[in-house]
């Protein structure tokens, strides 16, 4: 399977309008936003577990990051409510699971070589960051690399983000205008470098993770 794998291009996904896939484990489901490969894949995707279902333990073989959207996610080191983020970097494993249900934002296979940088953030834990004209903002992992921050705007915001290595974008609440694109809760986009974000916050405000990093990592691991 090949989704949405041109990174020379702006990609915009709006997730919550996409049909849930059933994933081999009963009880999750997935909306598929960038895949390359089929059950072994390097992909970004939405994850939906059913209450009471348990996804087998599973070793992160290319890495694993996550961020908890809704609901309580579990494993044996411990309940993450929605706001939760996590990296857990080739050769770590985990038996996910959630006994109320819940959603979350998954990347697999998109770790660089050599980044064994291990992150549970709860959720309001990480460092301050650059608000620019954001209300808040907080920086969830930084290594050099990739940065990866959570920011919130106030009502009809403006904002102009700089895009250097490529930026990739879920909004979490609220409303983002960008060109003629509505960007709503679970939209995604993805920009390549040199393309800055121009956009404005809807009335509501607007509430999203972002990652400033290249799109692939050119010494990205390598899928079996």
């Amino acid at each position: 399977m090949r989704l949405n794998d041109d990174f020379t291009k702006p990609t915009v996904v709006h997730a919550a309008k996409l049909d849930w896939v059933a994933s081999p484990a009963r009880g999750v489901d997935r909306r598929m936003l960038y895949r390359v490969g089929e059950e072994v894949a390097r992909a970004t995707s939405i994850v939906r577990y059913a209450a009471g279902s348990v996804f087998p333990s599973h070793t992160h073989t290319g890495g694993e990051e996550i961020l908890v959207l809704d609901g309580i996610f579990e494993d044996e080191h411990g309940r993450f409510p929605a706001g939760s983020y996590f990296r857990n970097p080739p050769g770590t494993s985990h038996a996910p699971a959630s006994a109320d249900g819940c959603t979350i934002f998954v990347k697999l296979w998109q770790f660089r070589e050599g980044d064994e940088a291990q992150i549970v953030r709860r959720p309001g834990e990480g460092e301050p960051g650059f608000q620019n004209d954001a209300v808040t903002a907080t920086i969830l992992f930084d290594d050099g690399h990739e940065q990866v921050y959570l920011q919130r705007w106030a009502s009809s915001a403006s904002i102009n983000l700089s895009n250097h290595r490529g930026l990739e974008l879920l909004v979490l609440e609220g409303e983002l205008s960008v060109g003629t694109q509505r960007l709503v809760s679970q939209s995604w986009m993805r920009l390549p470098a040199g393309e800055n974000l121009m956009t404005n916050a809807g009335v509501q405000g607007a509430y999203a993770w972002i990652k400033d990093a290249p799109l692939q990592h050119a010494d990205v691991l390598k899928l079996p």
